[in-house]
């Protein structure tokens, strides 16, 4: 080989090996969906001394702002009688108010542990319930000593009944299977919430009366719900006083300054009344 052969050699091998190395293209993985940014619901017991025949008071009526006259709604659960939906925090309710098309909501709770609502909706994120899921609402209920974070999702449940009446049982339990949505749907596996709503029965139905106004710029409403008498434990009147909100900041306000007006008149309960558990244990 000539010089200058070697040395056309030599610069060919060094251009060989300087040269970069060829990099495969990879796909950015696709970031996770935000949290959801829940709304507020406050929601407190009263004692039955806020009532005169079974309505609030005027003094209750005033001191929350309650001017509306008072509405029937007819609401009823369903589930089965081992209670497993609502065992994995999951309910399934229609709810006829008077004048008002029948409405269908499928809700999945999650527990609020120490006041620590992110924690919360990592948990509700991580189970698929989060800012991408335009399908459900986020709201926190928030009671005298407990927080609850729910996920609801309305359905148009194709049927109605006049005034505040409501499906029979077949027909109400056919209605939530066929409305079920794909999260309860698969819920535990493949079908565990169309088998288990198929299990199921109606768990009601319960009227009740709301009487709707405004506290402090946000929408007020006291409900009153009669519930029967079950298991050797005596019939009673639940009086649920609650409050809307779109931020914590404006929850926490609602909620101060109304158990402290509540509790200077001797209305309020110190405990946390679950309507819900109440309609599946006693119907």
């Amino acid at each position: 080989m000539s010089n200058r052969s070697a040395v056309r050699h030599l610069a060919t091998l060094a251009a060989v090996a300087v040269a970069p190395v060829a990099t495969i293209a990879t796909v950015p993985s696709a970031s996770a969906a935000s949290n959801a940014t829940p709304t507020y619901e406050i929601k407190l017991n009263l004692g039955t001394n806020s009532l005169s025949g079974g309505a609030p008071t005027a003094a209750v009526r005033s001191a929350f702002g309650i001017t509306g006259d008072g509405s029937a709604r007819s609401y009823e659960y369903i589930d089965t009688d081992a209670l497993d939906l609502n065992n994995e925090g999951w309910s399934v309710r229609l709810r006829n108010k008077q004048g008002d098309p029948l409405e269908l909501t499928y809700k999945k709770r999650f527990p609020v542990t120490g006041g620590d609502i992110t924690a919360a909706l990592n948990t509700a994120n991580a189970a698929g319930f989060d800012s991408s899921d335009t399908n459900y609402d986020a709201e926190v209920d928030w009671g005298y000593s407990k927080q609850t974070l729910s996920f609801s999702n309305d359905k148009d449940p194709g049927t109605n009944v006049d005034g505040t009446g409501m499906p029979s049982n077949s027909d109400a339990v056919d209605i939530a299977v066929s409305k079920a949505p794909g999260k309860l749907v698969d819920w535990k596996s493949g079908n565990w919430g169309t088998n288990t709503l198929k299990a199921s029965r109606v768990h009601g139905a319960v009227t009740s009366t709301e009487w709707a106004g405004s506290f402090e710029g946000s929408k007020s409403a006291i409900e009153v719900l009669p519930i029967k008498a079950s298991g050797g434990q005596s019939a009673q009147s639940v009086v649920e006083l609650s409050f809307k909100a779109d931020d914590y900041d404006t929850a926490a306000q609602l909620r101060t300054d109304a158990m402290a007006i509540a509790d200077a008149h001797g209305w309020l309960l110190r405990t946390d009344i679950l309507k819900t558990n109440l309609v599946l244990s006693r119907y």
